[in-house]
């Protein structure tokens, strides 16, 4: 592996950066989805020149003009870029760089990313005359504007994989800043890294652990008799509270504001959920991750026209929790989008 990983979390002042001479630079956003909006609308907004790739007549060009941000196809966008940033999905990649992007970088050009997948499984392999890095927010675009506009930031993961002028770096540091990202802190990773735990974090725990975890409650609870409704509160409605305070405190917070009997439960039961079996479960998915299976995989299932994910997904959807949710949270308005507006 030839890139490298230093664990340091950095803040703005911890750096220089010559934000200055980034912004002189013309930084192409190829997709207009949630990240890329952010990150575009931020750019612009901290003084870049910025043009948005899309696709003529699409939505997203639609979209990013309502914005007031210049538009091109993704190949003319990237001919007139000296930073092409693919925020696109991971299995667009591989084709749209190697039909668009590829053909119209130049010598000391940098292509970034917001997640490694396709460069570090080899879906996409960069000339070696081009710097390649990676930046990624630990949040969803529509964070990461909305803390901008509050003259914040999200954190950011950000990498070098390939340096081809000795900039490389430099240059991720200020598309960090001018997204944000710097005045909350980043840490500096390498592109497997941040995408075998990414990967890793997704199928787990946050994901395909945690609504596992949340199926098997609501299940063991109606299979012993008690209502449908009751269980869905229990197992799926109250996990937000504690995710809150886990997000907002970690294990401190969460010990301080639930009772002395959850957590009493919470110590004496959770081992008992999640225990050895479990851990050397994670480490098979782990070790999938780490050696390519499960990008294979995923990568087999597109090009199949994925059967299989979408048989899954339809199981998944029609679960039993799903309908009760649907019933319950019909009465309660405060879900609904937009009701805190008022």
């Amino acid at each position: 592996m030839t890139e490298t990983s230093q664990s340091s979390a950095l803040r703005r002042s911890d750096f220089e950066v010559d934000t200055a001479a980034f912004k002189g630079q013309t930084v192409a956003v190829i997709g207009y989805g949630s990240q890329g909006r952010a990150h575009a609308m931020n750019m612009k907004e901290s003084g870049c020149n910025v043009v948005v790739g899309v696709r003529a007549g699409g939505a997203g060009a639609a979209r990013a003009k309502a914005d007031g941000l210049a538009t091109a196809e993704p190949a003319e966008a990237a001919k007139m870029a000296k930073v092409v940033a693919i925020l696109t999905p991971d299995m667009s990649h591989e084709a749209l760089y190697r039909e668009q992007i590829a053909p119209n970088l130049s010598a000391g050009d940098t292509v970034l990313f917001a997640h490694g997948f396709s460069v570090h499984f080899g879906r996409v392999q960069p000339a070696p005359d081009v710097n390649v890095v990676m930046v990624a927010p630990k949040g969803p675009g529509d964070l990461v504007r909305r803390e901008y506009e509050r003259g914040r930031g999200v954190p950011c993961l950000f990498a070098v994989y390939q340096d081809a002028d000795g900039k490389a770096r430099e240059t991720a540091l200020a598309y960090t800043a001018c997204i944000g990202g710097t005045n909350a802190g980043v840490i500096e990773t390498s592109f497997a890294e941040e995408t075998e735990t990414d990967l890793f974090g997704e199928q787990a725990v946050l994901c395909g652990g945690a609504t596992e975890l949340v199926l098997a409650g609501y299940e063991t609870l109606v299979e012993a008799g008690y209502q449908p409704e009751v269980a869905y509160f229990e197992c799926l409605h109250e996990l937000k509270l504690i995710v809150d305070l886990l997000y907002e405190g970690g294990l401190s917070k969460m010990h301080e504001f639930i009772s002395e009997t959850a957590k009493y439960g919470d110590l004496r039961s959770g081992p008992r959920v999640i225990n050895d079996e479990t851990r050397a479960r994670m480490r098979e998915v782990l070790k999938d991750i780490q050696d390519g299976t499960f990008a294979r995989d995923w990568i087999t299932e597109n090009q199949a026209g994925k059967p299989q994910y979408n048989a899954l997904l339809r199981k998944d959807l029609d679960h039993p929790i799903e309908h009760t949710g649907a019933r319950l949270r019909a009465d309660m308005p405060w879900l609904q989008p937009g009701a805190n507006a008022h």
